[in-house]
């Protein structure tokens, strides 16, 4: 099958689905796939996961070859920097319910 035959995106949100996100689901987290480009998959973890301190290590050790092995194309994932649009939700919500603001 050629490349642009392929839909990679449905291919690595499969096997987040299968291989990653319960592992993530355990842990309070989850991740959202910010886009893949040249065989790099960009995401950022959110949940419990978002700002975690063991997140570079869960990245490379378990997205990372997950993807690698199995989605032919892939070559890498990457935790993707800045602020993921949930975290961000999630605090200015935090904010606008607190009684000082």
């Amino acid at each position: 099958m050629a490349a642009e035959d392929r839909n990679i995106t449905s291919e690595v949100e499969a096997v987040l689905d299968k291989y990653v996100r319960p592992y993530l689901a355990a842990h309070g987290g989850d991740l959202k796939v910010a886009g893949v480009e040249g065989g790099v998959v960009f995401f950022h973890l959110t949940g419990r996961c978002a700002g975690c301190a063991a997140a570079d290590q869960t990245s490379e050790e378990l997205i990372n070859r997950e993807l690698v092995e199995r989605v032919p194309g892939i070559k890498k994932a990457v935790l993707a920097n800045g602020i993921s649009p949930e975290a961000l939700e999630q605090t200015l919500l935090l904010l606008r319910n607190h009684p000082s603001f």
